[in-house]
């Protein structure tokens, strides 16, 4: 119980530090090191105070909260406490992302736009050749990134599943590692790691690929692993009864369970890195991206109309072929 009163103390903490510093964000404040510690004091101070009364939410929901209950479970107080906070949340951000509606709807802001979308709906077919040549090496990066990401998530899925790597300290640090590395990876997006090895091997799809591949490795590892976590243990267990070596129960009582899903996982895969393939582009990753910033960058829009007709084209169809051959392996 101490344990548990502990944890809702805590989160109580921090959702009234949050509020106080969303506030203080609406107001205009801008971020500084002392004004987190005064809200932090002062809003630790406010969860002790009512962490005995219905506007606890951290009570609510280890469920000990006291006082009248709303339909949703939680008590009024604390329910209003949510909305509120919730409010003050699309209020904060409102003022901290510049929105501004009013600008929006600008008659400057509309012209301007109403000049790049009719150029852009009259596309510049001589271009077409090109355009179709980078979608083919864009679709060959996806390709690629996916195919040479295959081995390494494999041997991943297994090392990050839990339920493979329990019992020995050894086991459970490969694992913990291997955890790690996937998070801190996957984390970074592609178009980040597009720049690194723009830098590391020069741009062109070279660098595209080895950018995808990288943030393929481990989201796939990730699937991979978690599809291994929900196996049936039976199987496993008897083979292990029998004397198998772990290779061997990996082999024979593992992958017959995920085979299925790993590859609708990877068709699936494919199809997002080709989409991803024409962002990373961008930054000199090679394929129709790179392509696409060019004429941007000269505001041709006629020619950048083109080409997004051309992704556009590319994204419907794998989507399509993606969607047709994950449904004929199930």
């Amino acid at each position: 119980r101490r344990r548990a009163a502990a944890r809702a103390l805590l989160l109580d903490a921090a959702l009234w530090t949050y509020a106080l510093l969303a506030a203080r964000g609406l107001l205009g404040g801008g971020f500084r090191w002392d004004a987190l510690l005064w809200c932090a004091g002062l809003g630790a101070a406010l969860a002790a105070a009512l962490s005995r009364t219905g506007a606890s939410v951290g009570r609510a929901v280890g469920g000990r909260a006291v006082g009248s209950r709303a339909p949703g479970g939680l008590p009024r107080p604390a329910l209003w406490f949510v909305m509120a906070l919730l409010a003050l949340t699309f209020a904060t951000g409102t003022r901290l992302s510049g929105f501004d509606a009013a600008e929006l709807l600008s008659p400057r802001g509309l012209a301007g736009a109403g000049r790049i979308f009719s150029a852009m709906l009259s596309p510049n077919f001589a271009i077409l050749e090109e355009a179709l040549l980078s979608a083919v090496e864009t679709i060959y990066m996806a390709f690629m990134a996916t195919a040479l990401a295959l081995p390494a998530a494999c041997v991943l899925g297994f090392l990050g599943a839990a339920n493979l790597m329990s019992g020995h300290p050894a086991l459970r640090a490969t694992y913990a590692a291997v955890r790690l590395a996937l998070n801190t990876t996957r984390s970074v997006e592609p178009l980040i790691w597009a720049v690194v090895f723009s830098v590391w091997v020069g741009i062109g799809p070279f660098a595209g690929t080895l950018a995808l591949c990288l943030h393929t490795v481990a989201a796939l590892a990730k699937l991979y692993s978690e599809q291994v976590e929900s196996i049936d243990d039976g199987p496993v267990e008897a083979i292990e009864a029998v004397g198998a070596h772990p290779v061997q129960v990996a082999w024979h009582g593992v992958l017959p369970q995920v085979l299925l899903p790993w590859l609708s996982f990877t068709i699936y895969r494919w199809d997002i890195n080709v989409r991803m393939a024409t962002v990373i582009g961008l930054v000199g990753g090679g394929g129709i991206g790179t392509l696409l910033i060019q004429y941007q960058g000269l505001a041709r829009w006629n020619e950048v109309g083109l080409l997004v007709m051309v992704i556009a084209s590319v994204v419907w169809a794998m989507d399509r072929l993606s969607a047709r051959i994950r449904a004929a392996i199930k």
